[in-house]
């Protein structure tokens, strides 16, 4: 599903003394099927830009279009309601969202509101129980008796239900160990190229960033900044450090490596391998190193 900002602006508070612009003529459009990440300090517009892409917040200026449907300043919420069907999104700590006293019953709970049947809502949860990496025993437990990383993947497991377009993912991996981020990240990108999902990632885990993005776009000061591919954006580190931002650990090395040698690789890495491959071909190729 295409999704597109037209000018968009937001303010919070609109029209009151307490009124805060937190994004400013927006400009972007993300193909149907890319894997997209949104990087940027922390006040940068990253969560409110998120929070258009299904009418959670609605353009104070402006207009988005997810597929057909088009959001603007005066559409009523009522009639957001498909939007809201077809773009699922999963917000940092998603598990402070289960409410149900059952697994079976919260991952249910969602497409059963939008008028899918209780027999199809049970076949979605136990396909999906499945992929995000639990076993079907657990749909029959309170998800309150599970562990953090299990409540995780079962609110997961409730966004994907909805079967969406559209998934926007808020920080997913925060406060997971690395093996569990690893984990979580692998799994959205399966899903993410079986279901052939449009996938918008916000993100400050820059390897994640460079990893699972065809796309990455930076937003400042509620602007956007800069779009492009992995290897681009991170071809330029000080324009990144002069905003407050990182790059991946292996672009890092890569640019200590060019400084302190004097001697440029033809690519920016964006793996150890990579990295490791150009070193050596450069040795090999007789360069001064």
């Amino acid at each position: 599903m295409q999704i597109s900002f037209q000018h968009v602006e937001f303010r919070y508070s609109n029209n009151t003394p307490f009124e805060k612009l937190a994004l400013e003529d927006i400009d972007l459009s993300i193909p149907s099927g890319q894997f997209l990440a949104v990087i940027g300090h922390t006040g940068s517009g990253k969560s409110t830009l998120l929070q258009h892409l299904n009418g959670l917040l609605k353009p104070t200026r402006g207009t988005v279009n997810v597929g057909e449907y088009e959001i603007t300043p005066k559409k009523k919420a009522k009639s957001l309601k498909p939007v809201r069907q077809k773009v699922g999104i999963v917000f940092q700590f998603p598990e402070h969202q289960l409410f149900e006293e059952t697994v079976l019953k919260d991952i249910c709970y969602g497409p059963m509101n939008f008028g899918v049947s209780e027999e199809e809502a049970k076949r979605r949860a136990k396909e999906l129980i499945v992929k995000v990496g639990l076993s079907e025993e657990i749909l029959h437990k309170s998800p309150f008796d599970l562990s953090g990383g299990q409540m995780r993947r079962v609110a997961i497991a409730g966004v994907l239900a909805m079967n969406p377009d559209v998934i926007v993912l808020d920080e997913p991996t925060a406060g997971l160990d690395p093996r569990g981020q690893k984990e979580i990240m692998d799994m959205f990108y399966t899903l993410h190229k079986e279901k052939g999902l449009t996938t918008i990632l916000v993100t400050h885990s820059m390897e994640d960033a460079a990893h699972y993005a065809e796309e990455i776009v930076i937003m400042q000061n509620g602007r956007l900044k800069k779009k492009g591919k992995p290897e681009d954006i991170f071809s330029q580190p000080e324009e990144l450090f002069e905003i407050g931002l990182d790059v991946p650990d292996v672009v890092r090395f890569q640019y200590e490596f060019e400084k302190r040698t004097g001697h440029k690789l033809p690519k920016t890495c964006l793996s150890i391998e990579e990295l490791a491959t150009a070193i050596s071909r450069s040795r090999n190729g007789g360069e001064a190193l």
